[in-house]
């Protein structure tokens, strides 16, 4: 994946990141946030970790971000605090953005797959315009 700074074109990166379904952000380390500049938008935020800490993080936007084999998309990322694990970090690639570049999970080979359309179901309260 290429996410590059819309800010600063010129602060751009290309990561492998672990697709995890569970997580709802693109999520890099902090370690890795002043290789991207200063995003336009820096918000400190909460988030909860998958065993239910509240953590600290910044969420850092806009991003053009390209996910290999799919639409590029313009959104978020989010730095946490990691730690490495064998001397390397494990950037996730996240729900709402594998939704957006238009990405589903293939659970059995373990790899994003293009869907036929996007889906808007799980945007609760949205209703057709007219």
């Amino acid at each position: 994946m290429e996410i590059q700074n819309v800010a600063q074109p010129d602060c751009a990166r290309r990561i492998d990141a672990l697709v995890d379904t569970g997580a709802s952000h693109i999520t890099l380390p902090s370690a890795w946030r002043d290789r991207f500049g200063t995003f336009a938008v820096e918000e400190d935020v909460d988030f909860e970790t998958a065993t239910q800490e509240v953590a600290a993080g910044i969420v850092c936007g806009p991003a053009r971000i390209q996910v290999e084999g799919f639409r590029v998309i313009h959104g978020e990322v989010l730095f946490v605090d990691m730690v490495p694990v064998d001397g390397e970090y494990e950037p996730l690639l996240g729900y709402i953005a594998l939704a957006q570049c238009g990405a589903a999970v293939d659970l059995i080979g373990h790899r994003p797959l293009p869907v036929g359309a996007m889906d808007l179901k799980r945007l609760s309260g949205l209703r057709p315009a007219g």
